[in-house]
């Protein structure tokens, strides 16, 4: 669930662009060569994500991406166009590899607690201390850093987050069917918000995998119970339930008997 999760003009995201620039066509690399394949386009973003993990944004050379994914710089641009292009549909792999690892099964129609089960599960998945778990989030973890200083990286992750915080509010509204769209919502963005921080916590060494999945069940059983209209109360056999008073303005009049009294007195 992250998961799912390019850039230009900023700080040093296209400074390898200018030390490696895409070779003229008709050279000796000509990018009008035959694509390669799904498989080495494939290839090449898990090349570029493992070494964004590794090295971060800015450390990130095509050059190096295509020697790792063992393609020609020229295939890299065939099927990206610029190192900005490259970055964005890393950001994309990604999201759908996280989709891949967390997601616990086929979706389907579940009942309030089979849904809230299958979710726990899948944020608890985030978590797993696994090289392609821990590389794709640590990757994540550089885009969200490097965002801080580059406008149009930014706006990919906006509309990558709002995805994903629209994706999470899909998953809780089984959970709670009677809950608004905007409670919904809510409570999407700030598991969305607490599963980066833990993400960044854990990648730290700063939390043990288990403590921070189990933060995150904590955390989405508080946002489960505030998103449920409460149960009224089982009232005992013969005894009518509890009828809180009606507010101030709402009282009768000094000296007659209040209609909820009479309602329900035990006969």
């Amino acid at each position: 669930m992250q998961g799912v999760r390019g850039t230009r003009e900023a700080r040093d995201v296209r400074g390898a662009r200018d030390e490696e620039g895409p070779p003229d066509a008709g050279g000796p690399q000509d990018v009008r060569r035959p694509p390669g394949g799904p498989d080495r386009r494939t290839a090449i973003l898990g090349a570029a994500a493992r070494a964004m993990a590794r090295r971060g944004v800015r450390g990130l050379r095509v050059a190096e991406v295509a020697a790792e994914a063992r393609v020609s710089t020229a295939l890299v641009y065939y099927h990206f166009g610029d190192r900005t292009g490259l970055l964005r549909h890393t950001l994309g792999h990604l999201g759908d590899r996280a989709e891949r690892y967390t997601r616990p099964g086929a979706p389907g129609p579940r009942r309030p607690e089979e849904a809230l089960r299958e979710l726990e599960e899948r944020l608890a998945r985030e978590f797993q201390d696994t090289p392609e778990v821990r590389e794709n989030s640590t990757a994540w973890g550089e885009l969200r850093a490097e965002a801080v200083f580059d406008p149009e990286l930014r706006g990919e992750l906006a509309r990558a987050g709002g995805d994903w915080v629209r994706e999470l509010a899909d998953l809780l509204r089984p959970v709670a069917p009677a809950a608004p769209e905007r409670s919904l919502a809510g409570a999407a963005e700030r598991l969305t918000v607490l599963l980066e921080g833990l993400s960044t916590r854990w990648l730290a060494g700063l939390l043990p995998a288990g403590h921070a999945a189990g933060l995150m069940r904590g955390a989405l059983a508080a946002e489960v119970r505030a998103l449920r209209p409460p149960r009224p109360p089982a009232s005992r056999k013969g005894v009518p339930p509890w009828t809180p008073p009606p507010p101030e303005r709402d009282r009768p009049p000094s000296g007659t008997t209040p209609s909820y009294l009479t309602e329900n007195s035990v006969r």
